[in-house]
Order: structure tokens, then sequence, then C-alpha cells
């Protein structure tokens, strides 16, 4: 890891020269699969194909900032690479869109055989990102294409998980009857799809009253507790908070200043942050946190990555699944967190994290995933 971390930083000071020279002449290729389509379960027996030549074995990860929830993507995909015998670097961009674009054009200048990326800003990136595919290397993203392996969570599933959790709370705890407050960010369109499920979840239940449905101003801590804030001065009681966890984290605060946090109430977010964690470990109000596990999923890629390399077929696209955190199985999620690998060699447990779908390897590389997939697209 330090050694990835450390090229990681000669890779924002010295651009494109950090992987090999100046970049090449990219020729235009194919478009890839431009209209959105349902893939087929991935089928592991399908034959291989020939090798990318003249491509280094190495992984690189273009990374866009040190959140945390990023951090644990490059430790999985470290691991991987470690297990497979391919060297790793890490780009970090931190959140600077021209930076990114020039990390992966010295990517493709330094013919590295495997690159996983978190956009900056995708749409900006999507070109340089083709010309990598184009090479004949393997490049999968988290979330927006293009990408020869496109990751994505099931949002609508992950915000049911959290409403599933929070409707069987008030059912059997506080005996039908809550005062909700929704804390939303429907503006992002790839994350609307989460509010929606748990809107579904609570509605049907007479005794649940959504007091406030709101999105705060800022997506963090301190949009959380101004938003509860205001929502306290017009119904002060409040049992259940859902969204997700930084600003949830920021509504428990508020209730904590104004003498209003109870050991029974709900409050639940997504991401499985290490705050949340400890609020859930702790015993309290935060009774859970839908976690998508990054080492996880990043192992899977990296894995992957070596695949490609040695002229294996690769799923095409990937969910990563949510996993609803709660004291009875911190333990074991977090051991499955501390080694990603034992995860990928132990099938059920692997299931449990990750479905899979679509077949491609180098020869068939011009069918790379070219337009925003979602396992829940019909």
């Amino acid at each position: 890891m330090a050694r990835g971390r450390l090229r990681g930083a000669l890779t924002v000071s010295l651009g494109l020269m950090a992987f090999g020279g100046s970049p090449a002449v990219a020729q235009d290729g194919p478009p890839g699969i431009t209209a959105p389509m349902v893939f087929a379960p991935f089928d592991a027996s399908a034959p291989p194909c020939t090798p990318p030549s003249g491509l280094t074995k190495v992984l690189v990860f273009a990374q866009d900032n040190e959140r945390e929830f990023m951090q644990g993507v490059s430790r999985g995909l470290a691991l991987a690479a470690r297990d497979r015998g391919l060297e790793y670097r890490v780009a970090h961009a931190r959140n600077d869109a021209a930076l990114m674009i020039q990390q992966v054009e010295g990517i493709r200048a330094g013919r590295a055989g495997a690159v996983v990326v978190a956009p900056v800003d995708a749409p900006s990136l999507r070109r340089s990102l083709q010309q990598v595919i184009w090479s004949g290397a393997f490049v999968g993203t988290v979330v927006a294409p293009p990408a020869t392996q496109l990751l994505n969570a099931p949002q609508y599933e992950t915000g049911k998980v959290l409403g599933d959790a929070a409707a069987a709370y008030i059912r059997d705890r506080l005996q039908g009857r809550a005062n909700v407050v929704l804390l939303t960010h429907d503006s992002l369109q790839y994350l609307a799809a989460r509010f929606a499920a748990m809107r579904d979840a609570l509605k049907g239940m007479p005794g649940v009253t959504v007091v406030a449905d709101i999105s705060p101003r800022t997506v963090n801590k301190e949009g959380g507790y101004a938003a509860m804030r205001t929502v306290l001065l017009a119904h002060p009681n409040v049992d259940v908070v859902l969204g997700a966890d930084t600003v949830v984290l920021g509504a428990l605060q508020a209730l904590r200043e104004a003498g209003k946090a109870r050991d029974e109430q709900f409050l639940g977010g997504i991401d499985g942050e290490p705050e949340a964690v400890a609020e859930i470990r702790r015993g309290g109000p935060y009774k859970a946190s839908v976690s998508l596990n990054s080492p996880v999923f990043a192992y899977a890629m990296g894995q992957h990555a070596a695949d490609w390399l040695e002229g294996k077929s690769v799923p095409q696209a990937m969910d990563i699944l949510p996993i609803a955190l709660s004291r009875a199985n911190l333990a074991r999620y977090e051991a499955d967190l501390a080694d990603p690998g034992d995860v990928w060699r132990d099938a059920m447990r692997r299931a449990g994290y990750l479905r899979m779908y679509g077949n491609i390897c180098h020869d068939s590389r011009d069918r790379y995933v070219n337009f925003p997939w979602s396992s829940e697209r019909r």
C-alpha cells in the first residue's frame, strides 16, 4: 500500500511523465454499446480469448478524492493486485477534473494494462477513457460510463433496505406510530431512487406521518444539522430520521443539543460512515447504516483486471449490494471489510455482496458499456 500511495503522489507531481513520457497519438475506435440494454447473468464458463499485447501488467486507480469510501476501493485493488502479481499505482486527482484527464492520458501513454476510475467529472473524462479502452486495456469505472466493466449499486434496492428496516422497527418497537423525517438529495439523478424507495417502504402505514421530506442545503453534517434544527421548530417530537449517514449524523447532533434524542428513536443512514458505525455500536438512537463494501467490490475488479490481461472473459457490469449494518452483524461485516480476498474465495459470501452481468474480453471489447447502466433498468 505504501508503494501505491507514493506513486499516486508522484502522479500528481509529475503529470503524464509518472506513467511514461508523452502521450502517443490515439486513433478513434468503436463507440461501444450506447443504447441501454439488460445484460444476462455473467457466464463464468465463457471461453477465453486473445490476451492484449504490448501492455504492462500494471493496475492503476484513478482516484477522485480521499474520502473513506475511495480509500476502501484503493485498499481492495491493492490487495487484488498483490495476489495476482500486478504492479499497483494510484493517481490522486484531488477533485480536479482537468488533472484526472491528464492522468488518464498518461496512463494510456504508459501502456498500463488496467485502470479503475472513480471520475471527478464523467462527461469530460469520457473521450480519454474511450482511448484507453481502444488501446486494449481493462477499464473499470464506478457508476459512470464508458467502461469495459461498470460498477453500480441498485439505488432503489439500497434505499429499500433502509426503508424496510425503519418500517420493521416502527411496527415492532413503536407500535406502528412514528413521526418521520426524510433528509433527501433528490436532485442527484443517480441517487433519487433511494429516497423513492424509502417513501414506498413507509406508505400504507396509517400510524406513520412524514413530518418533513426535505433536501439539506449541503450533503454533509452541517447540512443535516441545519435542516434538523429547522424541522424541530415545527415538529419537536421526531421518532425516525432517514438519509445519507453524513446528514443523519448532523441531525443527531441537532437532536442532542435540543434535548430531543431518545434511545428508542430510529436514525438510519446510507454509506457505512465510521462515525455512524460507532454510534450503532454504542447503542442509542442510531440503529442502522446501509453500507456498500468498497474493498470487496474493488478486490473483484482487481481480479477481473488480472483475468482480462490473461485473455479471460469478465463481467461487463457488477452490482455492489447494500448491507444493512446493525449491532447484530457488525463483527461479521468488519471481518469481511478487513479481508476482501477471503470473501472473494467464498462463493456464498461473495454473492451476498456482488452480482455480475454480461461477458466481455479483449477480443470483444468493442462492446464496452457506454450508457449509464443499472440492473434496475427494465
